[in-house]
């Protein structure tokens, strides 16, 4: 059942009110958008019409937007405020234990109460687990962990790992050695790498060998002493891998590996180490395995959407495999006896 309700800003300004819209209403569309309902304006009156529940989040949003709109308003700004607002902000005046990550980004906190769990369990336990879907905050939120262990001094290098695992397309294509085949993989490190440090300061440290960049085949016979170590995308990872690489971990190092078991790139008849792992560390003290959920993408409102339909259409189909198993098994019991 739809559900109608209004808000207006009076009086009208008309400033705040462009900036609130954006140009051609393109703010207006991504709430729209967001959170599945319609919003109508007129002049200083908006008309939100939806489920009851997203209405109530849409109002929310507008009157927000609207008093933070004295200047024009970023695409990210609506983005990340749709979150907040419809999840519920972690503030951390609110939790005074929210952790303080030193990097370039001052404003660096977990956007959702799992993320600021998520930071607490890396640095609480040496080797900590961040499983869930994309948009997550999985890695990048890994890669601040460490960059502030290296900024505190806690560790004297940090390596970044990802399995170099193609997703459809071979490696042989590529030019250039293994090394440059595999870069295009470990891309998504480098950029949080810039975005917390510089470019400047993580070239220099790249230089010095402080911060290394690895396929997960190069991490064979080597001991990390002192380190904070990621593995990323592990749940391209086969078990023999997995095991190889948490026993790199030397004195005074921590390990984060994060990865999706949805988005597995092996072999069918391959099992993901990372799925492995879950079931052979569960329970194992000093060991921390978290758990990501749609709620916790703070990508495009989109992925949300993409992400809990894919879920749905998964349950759905292993329903419909259960049944047809289950009709099968009934026909063999009931079929002709001799």
């Amino acid at each position: 059942m739809l559900h109608t309700d209004t808000i207006s800003f009076l009086p009208a300004d008309n400033t705040r009110l462009a900036n609130l819209c954006g140009a051609l209403d393109e703010n207006l569309k991504q709430i729209e958008n967001a959170l599945d309902v319609n919003i109508a304006r007129r002049d200083a009156h908006f008309r939100v019409s939806g489920k009851a529940r997203q209405v109530r989040h849409a109002l929310d949003v507008l009157e927000y937007f609207y008093n933070e709109s004295s200047e024009p308003l970023e695409l990210d700004d609506i983005q990340l405020g749709i979150i907040e607002i419809t999840r519920g902000p972690v503030d951390e005046e609110i939790d005074p234990d929210a952790p303080q990550l030193r990097t370039r980004r001052s404003d660096l906190r977990g956007r959702t109460p799992r993320q600021t769990q998520y930071i607490k369990a890396i640095q609480e336990h040496d080797i900590t687990f961040g499983i869930g879907p994309a948009g997550t905050g999985k890695t990048y939120l890994a890669v601040a962990c460490a960059v502030d262990a290296l900024e505190r001094d806690l560790v004297k290098r940090l390596v970044l790992v990802r399995p170099a695992v193609e997703a459809g397309e071979k490696l042989g294509f590529l030019p250039g050695d293994l090394v440059q085949k595999v870069d295009p993989y470990l891309r998504p490190l480098y950029d949080a790498l810039y975005d917390l440090m510089g470019f400047d300061k993580v070239t220099r440290l790249f230089e010095k060998g402080i911060i290394e960049i690895a396929p997960l085949a190069f991490m064979r016979g080597r001991t990390l002493n002192h380190s904070f170590v990621i593995l990323d995308e592990s749940q391209n990872s086969t078990p023999e891998q997995m095991k190889m690489f948490l026993t790199r971990i030397g004195f005074g190092s921590k390990a984060v590996i994060t990865g999706d078991p949805t988005q597995v790139d092996l072999p069918k008849n391959q099992k993901s180490g990372l799925t492995d792992a879950q079931d052979v560390l569960a329970g194992v003290r000093g060991i921390a395995l978290h758990h990501f959920t749609s709620e916790d993408v703070v990508r495009h409102p989109l992925v949300q959407k993409i992400v809990d339909a894919y879920e749905k259409k998964g349950r759905e189909r292993e329903a419909e495999a259960a049944q047809r198993k289950a009709e099968r098994d009934a026909a063999r019991q009931d079929g002709p006896k001799e």
